[in-house]
């Protein structure tokens, strides 16, 4: 059984692209995809229960799509908010490229699909939506988390989904518990096995 993940930098073998219909900012929109990307089929569960959840996104300033796949939640932003830069970052530069296609077919200039050392250090953040790579494992996850989050301005918000049996209670207070008194942590919703987070930089 091959051990690459969607995670990967540089997925082995040719992209095989296909199009499909989705869901994206009130509307269906045709999208590419590949294999070795997250979710190429359709819009994954976790991500849908997301961008139903969550609110507005801020109409200015940088946003963040932590994990962004071939980019769902990069699309819906930059669809609902043209005047913010959307930071669209994947380890995957496959995931990469096809946000860039992706954006391009649909007359977006305000996302920027980049690797996580390509957003430089100085930007700060609005908001952070995030459908997180819980299988990265938890150190990595955590170490993301706390390289990211800090990185929000005061009274930008971070919205994440995780699966109840990937361990979104445990995130949740692991969140409380490291980032301390500058954010306020609360489980928004629940639905089909998922939770919505919410980490609201308050300091």
């Amino acid at each position: 059984m091959s051990t690459e993940h969607y995670f990967d930098a540089l997925p082995g073998g040719d992209a095989s692209y296909r199009q499909i219909t989705a869901w994206i900012a009130g509307a269906e929109r045709e999208v590419t995809t590949a294999n070795k990307v997250f979710s190429p089929g359709h819009i994954d569960g976790g991500t849908r229960i997301l961008l139903d959840a969550v609110p507005e996104p801020p109409t200015h300033g940088n946003i963040l799509d932590l994990g962004a796949g071939w980019g769902p939640i990069a699309l819906e932003l930059a669809i609902l908010s043209p005047e913010a830069t959307i930071w669209a970052v994947d380890v995957n530069e496959r995931a990469l490229d096809l946000v860039r296609r992706n954006a391009q077919a649909l007359g977006l200039e305000n996302i920027r699909a980049v690797t996580p050392e390509q957003v430089p250090a100085e930007i700060t953040f609005a908001a952070i939506w995030s459908n997180p790579p819980i299988r990265v494992g938890k150190e990595v996850l955590h170490n993301m988390l706390e390289h990211w989050l800090p990185r929000l301005e005061v009274q930008g918000e971070a919205w994440l989904v995780v699966a109840k049996d990937l361990g979104a209670d445990s995130l949740q207070r692991w969140i409380a518990e490291t980032l301390g008194a500058d954010f306020e942590v609360s489980r928004v919703s629940t639905s089909k096995g998922f939770r919505v987070l919410l980490a609201d930089r308050v300091a």
